[in-house]
């Protein structure tokens, strides 16, 4: 404490920051149970990536992650965050030593991440008829002082888990597109229309995944499947108000040499009010860019223009639109991570200090995720399990039956609630006889 006491002015009073008591519990009362979560192989990773190489005044990699988390996910600052290691005994460092630790723990972070993440991806996949549905998506994240993009978060969320099981930091030269994106065969993938392209289209249903994907009326051509211009708009005023429209299409071939990619054109026009709030808001864009749209633009706005490669026999034209309502689950991820993780309040314009942010921040909305759910097969004798779990009664963490009500929960599970996500799913009920847990099915939509 005196190094502390001569270098050190008092922080400011903790109101003042965003330092959240529940947050500090997790990072000082449940720091083994949050260390059990984490790959075996933690502490070798920080070694092997350069992220931990001396001690100089922290003691071991434990201690380097719980400066990292009680940077990111409490959201102190680099004073506080010494000062705080300090008076609790874990670390004995200025805050220009801390800084340059920060700097290079990216890879060990990314590392923690993706490991996570695939974790993630090997848990049980009880999806409709044996095909798994991700949602993608991306958001942005700007510097103190910076008036544009500086880094984009490309997110992927598995809809039967209700997870986040792929994340990707670029900066903001990093656009939105299915090229970046890794699919399994018979994945089904759900975009919206920043993701409308054929070169990303015919990437990922080159890996065997399918799409369901919404279309501007003039980012993606499309075509007869014998290679005759597809009129569009004539399809579009030939439905009626309620009618769902279907067109067996495929995509143009690209100049670039992308190939054409057959599948179907889902259509259902909006309501009245629904078709004049859209309309609104192209006309609001227009003016706010000093152009007049498109009348074609305007027209289009009325409908919801979905190309997907499914075949009509795994899902019909209406459960297709049912299957795109359920996009808004990553809307609001990333509203979660947003307003109670401040995943967009970066602290720093160090590129570097600002990558590692975002990744500590996201581990830890991964964590939270997991600690949301491990109540269902938490063990009497504490932490972690011998064995690798069981995929029993559909639940995706094992554990076959839901921890009773007077068996003793993880403190963590308080600092849980404070960020518990919604899972509450428009249109899905689970069976009468089971809890809604993470790895129930989809009810048929």
């Amino acid at each position: 404490m005196a190094h502390v006491e001569t270098t050190l002015n008092p922080p400011e009073p903790v109101e003042a920051t965003r330092l959240s008591e529940r947050d500090v519990q997790a990072v000082e009362q449940d720091w083994p149970f949050l260390l059990s979560l984490l790959p075996p192989d933690w502490e070798q990773q920080a070694k092997t990536t350069g992220a931990f190489q001396r001690k100089r005044g922290v003691p071991d990699a434990g201690a380097f992650l719980r400066l990292l988390f009680a940077y990111a996910y409490c959201g102190l600052s680099l004073r506080l965050t010494v000062f705080w290691a300090a008076l609790k005994g874990i670390a004995d460092l200025s805050e220009v030593a801390l800084l340059k630790r920060l700097r290079h723990a990216k890879p060990w972070v990314g590392q923690l991440l993706t490991a996570k993440l695939a974790e993630t991806t090997r848990l049980p996949r009880p999806g409709r008829a044996g095909l798994r549905v991700r949602l993608v998506d991306a958001t942005v994240a700007s510097r103190p002082g910076s008036t544009g993009t500086d880094w984009r978060l490309h997110l992927g969320f598995d809809l039967a888990t209700l997870t986040v099981d792929q994340v990707e930091v670029t900066s903001a030269q990093g656009g939105e597109t299915l090229k970046r994106l890794p699919a399994q065969p018979g994945e089904i993938t759900l975009a919206d229309r920043g993701y409308a392209q054929r070169q990303g289209i015919a990437a990922l249903t080159a890996q065997g995944g399918h799409v369901i994907v919404r279309l501007n009326w003039s980012t993606v051509p499309l075509q007869h499947s014998d290679g005759r211009p597809f009129d569009l708009f004539a399809a579009l005023r030939s439905l009626a108000s309620t009618q769902v429209g279907e067109w067996p299409v495929r995509t143009a071939p690209a100049t670039d040499g992308t190939p054409a990619v057959p599948g179907r054109l889902v259509v259902l026009q909006k309501s009245p009010e629904a078709a004049e709030a859209a309309r609104r808001k192209v006309q609001q864009e227009g003016r706010r860019k000093g152009k007049t749209p498109d009348a074609r633009t305007l027209e289009a706005a009325g409908y919801v223009l979905l190309f997907t490669t499914l075949p009509p026999e795994v899902l019909t034209a209406p459960e297709i639109l049912e299957l795109y309502r359920f996009r808004w689950q990553i809307e609001l991820a990333f509203k979660r991570m947003k307003s109670l993780l401040e995943l967009d309040a970066l602290p720093a314009k160090d590129p570097d200090l600002c990558q590692t942010f975002l990744l500590t921040k996201l581990l830890a909305a991964v964590l939270v995720e997991e600690l949301t759910h491990r109540w269902v097969d938490f063990s009497p004798w504490g932490y972690g399990r011998p064995a690798a779990p069981l995929a029993l009664a559909g639940l995706s963490g094992g554990g076959g039956h839901p921890a009773p009500d007077d068996r003793p929960r993880p403190r963590a599970r308080r600092v849980a609630a404070r960020h518990r996500p919604d899972t509450r799913l428009k249109g899905y009920a689970p069976p009468p006889s089971q809890s809604s847990g993470p790895g129930e099915e989809l009810a048929p939509v």
